[in-house]
Order: C-alpha cells, then structure tokens, then sequence
C-alpha cells in the first residue's frame, strides 16, 4: 500500500507519486493515466480503457469480416 500526498499545484491540487510506483505503471514525466471506476473503488492505469474496449471491438469485427477484408487488401 501507498500513502500519496495531495499538494497545491497553481489552481489545482496535484498528487505525488513515489518512484517504485511509477516504475511499476512503466510512467514517467509527461505520461497520461486514466482513472475509471470500478466495484470495488478506483483503478489507475496507463492504459485507456475506452481504446482497449474499441480495439477489442474492432478485433472481433476484422475477424468475423476476415474474408471481406482479404478481398479488399488485393
């Protein structure tokens, strides 16, 4: 577990994260993370969810049309 620290940023309030953590999300300065809900709090990921679930979606599309996308690449 980690404690993190809430600190004033100009306007905005900003949270601190210990190196090992950010080693562990593979982050460094500049990176985006993406907070979502989930049932049993908050999860913190460099992932975007919504582009997993499109990605996901485009996959199930390009395989079930596989033979039409063949076509289509000649």
């Amino acid at each position: 577990m980690h404690t993190l620290k809430l600190t004033q940023i100009g306007n905005s309030v900003g949270v601190i994260l210990p190196r090992e953590l950010l080693a562990r999300l593979n982050v460094e300065k500049g990176d985006e993370l993406f907070l979502t809900e989930s049932p049993d709090g908050l999860r913190l990921t460099p992932h975007n969810p919504e582009f997993s679930e499109q990605m996901r979606l485009a996959r199930d599309i390009m395989k079930k049309r596989r033979a039409v996308l063949h076509e289509l690449a000649k």
